[in-house]
């Protein structure tokens, strides 16, 4: 099973919210959707969707166009929040669920077993609007998923969760790739897109400017990090002439180089100013090659 999009685009009027924009996601897969606000990941997921037909171009899941049919195979996890506050998780979710196709009792067991593993089991007959922002987001994720979709759309997943809730969705989100599940999956929290998936796109002005395997992307980057701490001023690093950008941190600074060669100059004279605590080389971050890409200042 596939996802394939091919040379699509979409237009309102004179402007062009996707442009010419082709992907290939497979089964069991988690892609990386990324792009600034405005870039165009909601249209191309609404088109995906079947929700909008583009103006041009092919979506395709299985080879067959999306429509209402398709709809027990996909999961939606939308940005803004899509639940009605006033009711039970329990009416809500089972509702939802029928709609795609489960009976009750199956809905019971699946939505049993999900508020079980985010550790809110006795959720079932609170209102969702007395729930907190990140336990909402728990149960919208629920909803999404509860079907056992096969193609499952997630933007901005980690909205409203702390830390220990960041770490309980990415072992959902694993557990939900395993029967082969095709994950689309967007944030602006890099770090978190640099943990789950393999490939990705960067959408700007709603054009693919980048496209590809991570490790390909960031092999291809030419640049390193320089990760530097020590019990001195570290600020004349600033004026280097190996150092390409700089930005200080509480124990030293983090700098961008051009190579290994650059680290190696730089480390002399680090050295002949004290003692050094950490020296790393480091690959480009996605959160680097994502500015320098879409634009925007390296702080």
């Amino acid at each position: 099973m596939s996802l394939e999009l091919k040379n699509v685009t979409k237009k309102f009027g004179e402007f062009t919210a996707v442009d010419d924009l082709s992907l290939s996601i497979r089964s069991g897969e988690i892609f990386g959707f990324l792009g600034a606000n405005g870039a165009g990941k909601t249209t191309s997921f609404r088109m995906i969707l079947g929700l909008l037909d583009p103006t041009a171009g092919k979506v395709r899941w299985n080879g067959e166009r999306i429509d209402y049919s398709k709809s027990a195979q996909i999961g939606y996890l939308p940005e803004e929040r899509g639940l009605l506050p006033k009711l039970k998780v329990q009416e809500q979710l089972i509702y939802l669920a029928s709609l795609r196709g489960m009976s009750k009792a199956d809905a019971v067991l699946e939505l049993e077993k999900w508020l079980t593993f985010f550790n809110v089991p006795d959720y079932m007959n609170v209102k969702v609007g007395d729930l907190s922002k990140g336990n909402q987001q728990k149960i919208q994720f629920i909803a999404a998923v509860i079907h056992k979709p096969k193609l499952v759309i997630l933007d901005e997943p980690f909205s409203g969760l702390d830390p220990v809730n960041a770490d309980l969705l990415k072992d959902a989100i694993h557990q939900i790739k395993q029967p082969g599940t095709a994950i689309l999956f967007s944030s602006h929290q890099m770090s978190h897109v640099e943990e789950l998936c393999e490939n990705l796109c960067i959408l700007q002005k709603g054009k693919p400017i980048v496209y590809g395997a991570l490790k390909e992307i960031k092999r291809s980057y030419g640049k390193k990090n320089l990760l530097i701490k020590a019990d001195f001023d570290l600020t004349f690093l600033a004026d280097h002439p190996q150092v390409l950008k700089y930005r200080a941190t509480t124990e030293g600074m983090q700098l961008q180089i051009a190579d290994e060669r650059a680290a190696k100059q730089i480390q002399q004279d680090v050295m002949s100013h004290g003692f050094v605590r950490q020296f790393a080389l480091e690959e480009p971050s996605l959160h680097d090659i994502f500015i320098e890409k879409v634009g925007g200042k390296y702080e």
